[in-house]
């Protein structure tokens, strides 16, 4: 792993001058596509190492799974090529139509397994695990018999497939796959090939990060959206989308349904914000900051149903963020319901003047209503 030119120039000459005669360098970036976008390179001298690098670390990177805007490069993977005389796909991952973790494999390694589930799906190959014993030898085995594998490659293969299956118990992971896992051509020392797991990627849960330290360790904050980290700071749950309606709501249930709401009505949410059910008004405050924060941001509807969350909290939370951002210069709609509501529609009814672009609704529908037509305007 290198993040300079300089050092990936040094790991080029150094991999070619222990025998090799070519040379990967990989754009590592939190996203896939990155071979037909042009961050991959093959390369078989230190000279196109520099060429490659430098491309990569200097332009961002654009494929179907990135932003439009693409995303920075600053950090890159070097490694010796592999002579591939076949490629085949692995993971163990959760499949939450059968709530059980799945072996899948697949003779089209190499691509986009997306699009071979789409154009080819009898070619994905599934085997479910036991949810208390994981992939068994036997099932390893099954699979490696079905994708075509012959002598030795079998016992190769089923040691790799069961050894994902262990890091994906170990490490909490919800995705381990290999793409491609290869079979290297015939050799003198290996008759049948060797099979080599030459990319991977991995998925961890989340919510089990609190016991994989060294995981937790490796996050990159340059991979991560600024906004959902500074949220997390506070607690908050939030998600950028392409819309133009903020919307701040308690409740992952609800922020659901008031994004659904809002498209139903002609809408479309800019971003998915749980402010939790114990939020201060210095979290709530900063939930406005980062949903104003986003340029495309023309309309914000505030949902709040009162259960933990005291209504008069959020009441006081808008003016607040008000008063700390300056007011607010895009419509605002606020529907609250539940505990203190009443003391809350008094607090805002008190600070109108302030918030000059407010509208209150007493029904989710009318809320809605109110914020599309707003934005529309």
């Amino acid at each position: 792993m290198v993040e300079t030119v300089d050092e990936a120039v040094a790991e080029t000459e150094r991999i070619l001058g222990s025998g090799a005669d070519l040379v990967v360098i990989k754009a590592q970036v939190h996203a896939g596509g990155r071979g037909k976008a042009g961050f991959v390179k093959l390369v078989k001298s230190v000279d196109e190492g520099r060429e490659a690098a430098e491309f990569m670390l200097t332009n961002r990177m654009c494929s179907p799974q990135t932003p439009p805007e693409g995303l920075p490069v600053s950090r890159l993977l070097v490694a010796a090529g592999v002579d591939i005389d076949s490629e085949y796909y692995l993971a163990v991952t959760l499949d939450r139509a059968h709530n059980t973790y799945t072996l899948i494999a697949s003779s089209e390694g190499g691509v986009e397994i997306e699009k071979v589930a789409e154009e080819t799906p009898e070619k994905i190959l599934k085997e479910p695990l036991d949810p208390i014993l994981g992939l068994q030898p036997w099932q390893a085995r099954k699979m490696a018999f079905a994708l075509g594998l012959e002598g030795k490659q079998v016992g190769q293969a089923v040691k790799t497939m069961m050894a994902v299956d262990k890091l994906r118990l170990e490490k909490d992971a919800s995705l381990v796959e290999i793409n491609p896992l290869v079979v290297t051509p015939a050799s003198e020392d290996a008759p049948d090939g060797r099979v080599l797991a030459i990319d991977a990627k991995l998925n961890f849960d989340d919510n089990a990060l609190f016991r994989q330290k060294t995981i937790a360790a490796l996050a990159d904050p340059l991979e991560e959206d600024p906004d959902e980290i500074r949220a997390q700071e506070f607690g908050l749950s939030y998600v950028a989308l392409d819309g133009n309606i903020g919307c701040l709501v308690n409740g992952a249930g609800l922020a659901m349904s008031t994004m659904d709401i809002i498209k139903l009505h002609g809408g479309d949410p800019a971003n998915f914000l749980d402010v939790g059910g114990s939020a201060t008004v210095e979290a709530v405050t900063e939930a406005f900051r980062i949903i104003l924060s986003d340029k495309k941001v023309e309309g914000v509807l505030v949902n709040i149903f009162g259960g933990i969350m005291q209504c008069d909290t959020i009441a006081n939370a808008i003016v607040e963020a008000a008063h700390a951002v300056g007011g607010f210069d895009v419509p605002l709609v606020v529907r609250l319901e539940g505990t203190n509501v009443e003391a809350a529609r008094d607090i805002l009814r008190s600070k109108q003047n302030e918030l000059p672009t407010m509208q209150t609704a007493d029904d989710l529908t009318k809320a809605a209503k109110m914020v599309c037509a707003a934005v529309a305007v």
